[in-house]
């Protein structure tokens, strides 16, 4: 299974897992036509795609997935959310797994200034246990047995200051980032709170732009957790299976 990045900041996000055979998109912030592109312009294998939540850098174009036929899942908060752009969009329920091709997907509520936000557990015979979470500043829950992470790394505490104090963002975007988005240490104890014994892939997705440090986020989770760090940026593509081949 292939993880294709095809976005990941505040402009737009958007993942595919692909085997070839199917594929899972995972957020609608990008046009379909670039989606396309990423699975050679054969959508018939597109079992579906997940929406996190309704701000335009994640659900701008959901209602093109629904013309296309692709089925689009959502919380009802966010389908709501989302008004017209909404309608088409299933909502499976929070209490329910359900199942997306040979995918397997479970639902669980973040921390985000949005009307229902879900991160996601993914599984597939493939790619063993998936997390994925994103727009969330902390996460309340721990999982077992994950062999892949997908989590957002936003922002610096000591960048974002020193930004605010230099007048380069206003006191709403100071706030707003510590309060709806994950800064790096929080990242790092959140990762070592779970059991990372059986994680290949640690994907660090939703940098801000100007208030993250790529290369110190990759090195220092890398040295925290032991194991293989990668920045989520436009273009990416790695192997995402169970086992590191």
């Amino acid at each position: 299974m292939k993880l294709k990045v095809l976005s990941s900041n505040s402009k737009g996000n958007c993942y595919v897992l692909d085997n070839g055979a199917e594929a899972l998109v995972i957020e609608a912030g990008v046009p379909l036509s670039e989606v396309k592109k990423a699975v050679d312009f054969d959508i018939s294998r597109i079992v579906g795609c997940l929406i996190s939540h309704e701000h335009s850098d994640h659900a701008k174009y959901a209602d093109k997935f629904v013309q296309a036929r692709i089925p689009v899942f959502a919380s009802r908060g966010t389908i709501d959310a989302l008004g017209s752009k909404g309608k088409g969009i299933e909502s499976p329920g929070m209490a329910f797994a359900f199942e997306i091709g040979g995918f397997k997907v479970m639902q669980f509520p973040v921390k985000h200034d949005a009307s229902e936000p879900w991160g996601f557990l993914i599984q597939h015979h493939e790619i063993g246990t998936l997390l994925f979470a994103t727009d969330t500043y902390y996460l309340e829950y721990k999982f077992n047995g994950l062999t892949n992470i997908l989590i957002e790394c936003n922002h610096s505490n000591e960048l974002l200051k020193q930004r605010f104090e230099d007048g380069k963002i206003t006191d709403g975007q100071y706030n707003r980032a510590l309060q709806s988005h994950m800064n790096f240490e929080t990242c790092k104890k959140t990762l070592l709170a779970n059991d990372l014994s059986q994680v290949n892939n640690i994907v660090l997705i939703h940098l801000s732009d100007g208030n993250s440090n790529a290369k110190e986020f990759q090195q220092g989770i890398a040295q925290a957790t032991g194991k293989t760090v990668h920045i989520a940026e436009k273009g990416l593509e790695i192997n995402i299976n169970k086992t590191p081949f």
